[in-house]
């Protein structure tokens, strides 16, 4: 687990959910607003992640 960069996780379940919410909106039996706060989680995570990667590039 040393060779991995800090924040690589967070983006790679990020870039994950975020794919699933997607998908999840074209199903309508989701409600658009579970389907959408499920991509904003994601894309959180992607940011997070994205800004550790970018601050411990060492």
């Amino acid at each position: 687990m040393e060779n991995i960069r800090e924040g690589l996780i967070p983006t790679v379940l990020g870039t994950a959910v975020t794919t699933t919410g997607m998908v999840l909106r074209n199903n309508r039996s989701i409600s658009p607003l579970i389907s959408s706060s499920i991509i904003g989680f994601g894309l959180a995570h992607i940011v997070l992640g994205a800004i550790d990667l970018v601050e411990h590039r060492r």
